[in-house]
C-alpha cells in the first residue's frame, strides 16, 4: 500500500471517531478516561501535536473546537454533565 493511500484511510478513520463521538454527546470525557484512557480533549492534545510537527502552529483551543466541532465552551454548557461519585471513583481507582 502506497503511503498516501495509507494516509488517506487513517484520516478517513479519524474523520469517522470524530463524526461517531459528535454522534454520541451523551458520552461524557470521564468516561472516555475510565473505558479508554483517553477523551476529547486528550484528542485535541495529539492533534495540537501532531499540527506542531508538521510546523503548523494550532493552539490547544482551536484543537478542541476542531475535536469538539464547537467551542469548548459550548460543548460544555450544552452537553457536559457533573461527573457522578462512582464515575470520579472509577477514574481515581484507574488514575492511582
Amino acid at each position: 500500500m502506497e503511503q498516501s493511500t495509507k494516509t488517506e484511510i487513517e484520516a478517513g478513520v479519524f474523520r469517522r471517531l470524530l463524526k461517531h463521538l459528535d454522534e454520541h454527546k451523551e458520552v461524557q470525557n470521564i468516561e472516555l478516561m475510565i473505558l479508554a484512557d483517553f477523551c476529547r480533549n486528550c484528542l485535541a492534545k495529539w492533534y495540537m501535536a501532531e499540527a506542531n510537527k508538521q510546523s503548523e502552529t494550532v493552539d490547544y483551543e482551536t484543537a478542541r473546537e476542531i475535536i469538539y466541532g464547537m467551542s469548548y465552551d459550548e460543548w460544555k454548557q450544552h452537553y457536559q454533565k457533573p461527573a457522578t461519585e462512582e464515575q470520579q471513583a472509577a477514574f481515581k481507582a484507574k488514575h492511582s
